[in-house]
């Protein structure tokens, strides 16, 4: 999965069903029409060149792109065999769809509160490293559990999940998980986990006697008016969602999510999120130290809270981001770009060589703020 081939690669993202045990997640009876407003031409300067959105698409290996002025698609491009039908794998973007449910949950009262202990609901980590973590630390990834993410270790951490996802053996990563041991006190240090998103799907079910996926067609997908049905891959046939990845959706209603989240969790008017709980997602916890730890094109940070990935505050601001623009992030260059000052949505999907996010990254905050720039401009 981590080194295919170009010539396959692509194949296999938009054909993951095909690979490994899947559960639908269906949309509803009635689809929400989007609107098309009129489209824009984001111009980009990288290189001492001057770009346009096929030369960022073309530069940068992505396969999909969706930009939204409030309901409204303003530009919508494939490529590399992709079309409107086309689900793709999004990868980490996952994540802050699990993370999503637990903010559903906790709304519903299924969860009674994040500081509740993750064994409440994953009794299967009782006297692992597992026990004093909270639920919120795990949407924080500051469990304090050791974890290797590195993608082409063999003997990473990240590795041993993929393997047991491999075995199709039901309750195989929990026993990975359980297995971690304890570096720092919870809610000291962030270190990124697939493993800890993981849980999400596991606390999600427990919570509410649902699926994640089920949970997700009720609560969202089909009040949103999704257009097709999407897939969430399985630990084992029939068994657990994998919070953290394999999920796969059309790009438009990638871009009906993005919108979700942009009003707030809301739709039509009605909660599906606790209050402040968007608002509070570019709002780093406690000491921002512990979060504001990823290095960033031209030496920036990023910050990550709940699942999402934060672009540069304050100072470190980019120009045209704004304060509060956050991403769903995922390996080949998957994207969830969500500015709500501007009233911006994007999608990016990504065909990149390498799973790491590439040395282009930059490049791609410079399009979407072109993106930003063109969109207010078109009113």
């Amino acid at each position: 999965m981590y080194e295919l081939s170009a010539e396959v690669q692509t194949h296999t993202f938009r054909n993951m069903p095909a690979l490994y045990p899947v559960r639908i997640v269906p949309r509803g009876a009635q689809v929400r029409a989007l609107g098309r407003g009129p489209e824009i031409d984001p111009r980009y300067e990288v290189d001492g060149q001057s770009l346009d959105a096929q030369a960022f698409m073309a530069r940068n290996d992505v396969t999909g792109l969706l930009v939204m002025k409030g309901d409204d698609v303003v530009l919508e491009r494939y490529a590399q065999g992709n079309d409107e039908g086309t689900r793709w794998t999004s990868f980490s973007v996952a994540k802050s769809i699990s993370s999503t449910l637990v903010g559903a949950a906790l709304h519903d009262g299924a969860i009674a509160s994040l500081d509740d202990s993750v064994v409440r609901y994953v009794p299967a980590l009782k006297g692992s490293g597992y026990e004093g973590v909270t639920v919120e630390q795990v949407l924080n990834m500051t469990s304090g559990l050791r974890w290797d993410e590195t993608y082409r270790n063999p003997g990473s951490d990240r590795r041993a999940m993929f393997a047991a996802q491999l075995s199709l053996v039901p309750g195989s990563i929990l026993k990975v998980l359980a297995q971690l041991p304890r570096m720092h006190a919870p809610g000291t240090v962030f270190n990124y986990s697939t493993g800890e998103s993981f849980l999400q799907a596991e606390i999600v079910s427990a919570a509410t006697g649902m699926s994640a996926a089920s949970y997700l067609s009720k609560k969202i997908w089909q009040p949103l008016g999704m257009e097709r049905d999407s897939f969430w891959q399985l630990d084992s046939p029939d068994g657990m969602e994998i919070g953290s990845s394999g999920f796969g959706a059309v790009l438009r209603d990638y871009g009906r999510f993005g919108r979700f989240i942009a009003n707030g969790g809301c739709v039509e008017g009605r909660a599906v999120l606790p209050p402040g709980w968007v608002d509070d997602i570019p709002n780093l916890p406690g000491d921002s130290a512990l979060l504001d730890v990823k290095p960033y094109a031209g030496g920036h940070a990023l910050g990550y809270h709940r699942q999402w990935w934060l672009l540069p505050q304050g100072e470190k601001a980019l120009p045209a981001h704004g304060p509060g623009a956050f991403s769903a992030i995922g390996v080949f260059g998957q994207y969830l770009y969500i500015n709500r000052d501007a009233d911006v949505v994007a999608v990016l999907w990504g065909s990149a060589s390498a799973p790491e996010m590439p040395a282009y990254e930059g490049e791609i905050l410079a399009f979407l703020g072109a993106a930003v720039q063109a969109a207010g401009q078109a009113g």
